[in-house]
């Protein structure tokens, strides 16, 4: 089940806020009954690893906790202490290595020449989203940010929630650890997780879906031009955009709507000027994970140029390979640990030399941009071909033969509102009806256009 389909509008999501405001003090249970509906929908088998994974990450967090209150000093605490942490997180790690990656190690190992039969592991939707969530909860727990959480079916609640269980954002249980206790719904929480529901529909529906048409043409095509290439990884730089920025609105506002507040994902990326400054506007939850789970660990920022430099590409090796289990996943992580200690350097050797703006901001858009092609490719291969036709010099009339009149409106659309005018132009409190009047005239042709069309799955549900 999907945000974007006919049964969740319009059945799961009315019944399930009816049954939620009605439930009294039974809240949490209503919410978790329902969490679990929606993962069974789709995910029927796989439904008991996650419990299974809710049930072990229980036991640690409290295992854990009971360590840390025996005795603080002993050192033969904190060994089993540590020995319980890495025991939570390795469990973590092989359930997410084991459903995610054997088929691409088997895949390697026999383009080595070592003949392993693969046993077609399907891979669990969100398996990648709520294990990284599982990983914080216990870290938290050991440092001491947190306490465990004595009651299974409040974990159960953490780890499962429906609106952000399938692709994030990546909610950390330190940021929601009150409001599963104690939280309240006013109906200025209902009216703004409403409307933030409505804008990340539409998001996905008018924009994302519909400029990802241009970037399914050209990235099928086999004799690219050079315009026709650039134009087909500009439109996928804006649908996956607005395909995962819509899927975070829509995960944040039905959290606001059964009283929760899920930090911001998205914030405008591609006004950066800088790859750095990329990361901290795109997919924040994921970066803020590995920032404060891996990159700190490792050293950091405050170690010798070098290790600085090895702790970056360990981080985006492991970015890339989260995304996916592939090669061109990998590259894609790599093309930004490149850029990213380039920066560095740059800064530090050249830190009296001051380029424009809209230099800084090309130089960051041409490298996202061809970055993406990493990502939008089935393989390696196919994207140095693709990149290829970028740098060809090659033009023809193709753009102009091939895209639709509906497809280049939408691109031009989410180019503008790629940047913040949407804010400049609805951010004053007296325009705070026109924008509402907009908001649900873009939700109900979204609507029209789902149901014409058909279902659409999120770009990042494979992830």
């Amino acid at each position: 089940m999907v945000f974007s389909s006919e049964i969740f509008l319009f059945i799961f999501l009315p019944l399930t806020i009816i049954i939620y405001f009605l439930s009294g003090r039974f809240k949490n249970i209503a919410l978790l009954v329902s969490s679990l509906l929606f993962y069974a929908w789709g995910e029927p088998v796989y439904i008991l690893l996650m419990l299974g994974s809710v049930c072990a990450n229980y036991l640690f967090g409290l295992a854990i906790e009971h360590i840390l209150q025996c005795s603080a000093a002993s050192s033969r605490h904190a060994d089993f202490k540590r020995f319980v942490l890495a025991a939570a997180c390795a469990l973590n790690l092989l359930l997410l290595g084991v459903f995610k990656y054997t088929g691409f190690v088997i895949s390697n190992l026999n383009h080595l020449g070592i003949a392993v039969s693969d046993p077609g592991i399907d891979l669990p939707i969100g398996i990648s989203f709520y294990t990284f969530q599982s990983i914080s909860y216990i870290i938290d727990v050991y440092q001491g940010k947190v306490p465990a959480q004595k009651s299974i079916l409040k974990l159960g609640l953490y780890i499962s929630m429906f609106p952000q269980l399938i692709a994030g954002p990546i909610v950390r249980y330190s940021d929601v650890e009150r409001e599963i206790d104690h939280r309240q719904t006013s109906l200025e929480d209902f009216y703004e997780g409403t409307r933030r529901f409505m804008i990340g529909f539409s998001k996905k529906i008018l924009i994302a879906d519909i400029v990802g048409k241009i970037a399914d043409t050209a990235f099928s095509m086999n004799d690219l031009s050079m315009n026709m290439a650039w134009l087909g990884a500009f439109a996928y730089a804006l649908q996956i955009y607005f395909d995962f920025s819509g899927y975070s609105d829509m995960a944040i506002g039905l959290g606001r709507i059964f009283g929760f507040h899920f930090l911001e994902n998205f914030n405008y990326p591609y006004i950066s000027k800088s790859i750095q400054e990329f990361w901290r506007r795109w997919h924040m939850s994921l970066g803020g994970w590995f920032r404060d789970y891996v990159y700190i660990p490792l050293g950091g920022s405050r170690c010798p140029q070098i290790r600085v430099s090895f702790n970056l590409f360990v981080v985006f090796f492991l970015t890339g390979l989260w995304h996916g289990a592939s090669w061109n996943f990998v590259v894609w992580g790599i093309w930004y640990a490149i850029f990213l200690i380039f920066e560095r350097f740059a800064k530090q050797r050249y830190r009296a030399v001051k380029f424009p703006s809209a230099i800084q901001h090309i130089y960051a858009i041409l490298v996202i941009v061809t970055g993406w092609v990493f990502f939008r490719a089935e393989t390696c291969r196919a994207a140095f071909t693709y990149i290829g036709a970028m740098f060809s010099f090659r033009f023809d009339d193709t753009p102009i033969t091939c895209i639709s009149l509906e497809c280049f409106v939408m691109l031009m659309t989410g180019m503008i509102l790629s940047i913040p005018v949407y804010q400049i132009v609805f951010g004053n409190k007296y325009m705070r009806l026109f924008q509402d009047v907009f908001v649900t005239g873009c939700f109900i042709v979204g609507i029209l256009y789902m149901v014409g069309n058909g279902f659409s799955p999120f770009l990042y549900f494979r992830f």
